[in-house]
C-alpha cells in the first residue's frame, strides 16, 4: 500500500464546481429584501445547514443574522443548494456545514448621459404689397415667424 494514498472513512459532500461555484450560485439567486433596502441595512448572515446522504439541504439555522428579511432570504437560497455525496460504506450520514452570506446594497445604475437638445428654427419672410389704390405712408416691412421645436 502506498504511503501517499489517503484513506477517508467518511467522504464529505462537494458542491459541483467547488467553492467558487457555490459562492456564484448563492449570489446569482440572492434577492435583496425590500425591507432591508428601505431600512438601509447591510451586513453578513451566518448560516449553518444540514446535508443528507442524497446531497439535499434538509435544515438551515441562522447563527448570526441582521434581520429585516435578510436572514430568511439567506436561508431560502441555501435551501436550494444541491451537493454531490459519495457513498459512505452504506451508512446514511447527516453533514453539517456553515456559510456566510454578505448583503451589500446594490449600487444604483449610472444615469444615462443627457441627450443633446436639438433646436430647429424655421422662418419665413413675407412682404405685403400695397394696394394700388392706396399709397402707404411708409414702405411695407417684412414679417418674421419662428418655430422652435425642443
Amino acid at each position: 500500500m502506498a504511503k501517499d494514498k489517503k484513506t477517508l472513512f467518511i467522504h464529505q459532500p462537494q458542491f459541483k464546481g467547488g467553492p467558487k461555484e457555490l459562492t456564484k450560485f448563492i449570489y446569482t439567486h440572492l434577492r435583496y429584501p425590500k425591507e432591508a433596502l428601505e431600512s438601509d441595512i447591510e451586513g453578513t448572515v451566518y448560516i449553518e445547514y444540514d446535508i443528507d446522504y442524497q446531497g439535499n439541504v434538509v435544515a438551515t439555522r441562522v447563527i448570526q443574522g441582521i434581520g429585516h428579511g435578510c436572514d430568511e432570504e439567506a436561508c431560502r437560497v441555501v435551501q436550494m443548494l444541491k451537493f454531490d455525496v459519495e457513498r459512505n460504506r452504506g451508512v446514511h450520514v447527516l453533514f453539517h456545514q456553515k456559510v456566510k452570506v454578505v448583503f451589500k446594497k446594490p449600487k444604483p445604475a449610472p444615469a444615462p448621459p443627457p441627450q443633446p437638445t436639438s433646436m430647429q428654427v424655421a422662418y419665413t419672410v413675407t412682404t405685403s404689397a400695397p394696394k394700388p389704390a392706396q399709397k402707404p405712408e411708409k414702405p411695407a416691412e417684412p414679417t418674421y415667424s419662428y418655430t422652435i421645436k425642443l
